[in-house]
């Protein structure tokens, strides 16, 4: 695994304390990663996913992008979950696909941590 990208498994275990986050490095240098029960809510009707993502051997200098979450995701107020998000398998699970590509992609600015604070925050602001 390239040191960047251990360095940014290192990151989101420090960003979510008590979150179990498991890896398996893929054959370039890259891991594929997920996190166990972090916290969602409202407008959601389960209170935790676990939400899943690969960071390229490219990262930081590539998005980290997309992000899955739990296949059974549904709003509380039986609402659709809208764009941006999709049923779809996901290393053999399903899995609903949440496309929020970074167009103006910082490395210095955006991390792996920081992009699923993002994400998070949009999942939950719909």
């Amino acid at each position: 695994m390239k040191t960047a990208v251990q360095r940014a498994i290192d990151e989101l275990r420090e960003t979510f304390p008590g979150v179990a986050v498991s890896v398996e490095e893929d054959s370039d240098g890259g891991a594929y990663v997920t996190l166990e029960s972090v916290p969602l809510g409202e407008p959601y009707a389960q209170v935790d996913t676990w939400v899943g993502f690969h960071i390229s051997f490219q990262y930081p200098a590539s998005d980290v992008y997309p992000h899955f979450v739990r296949g059974d995701l549904s709003r509380g107020d039986g609402g659709p979950l809208g764009v941006g998000m999709s049923n779809i398998q996901y290393r053999g699970q399903n899995a609903i696909q949440v496309s929020r590509r970074s167009n103006k992609l910082d490395p210095a600015f955006q991390t792996a941590a920081h992009k699923l604070l993002k994400v998070l925050a949009w999942l939950v602001s719909r």
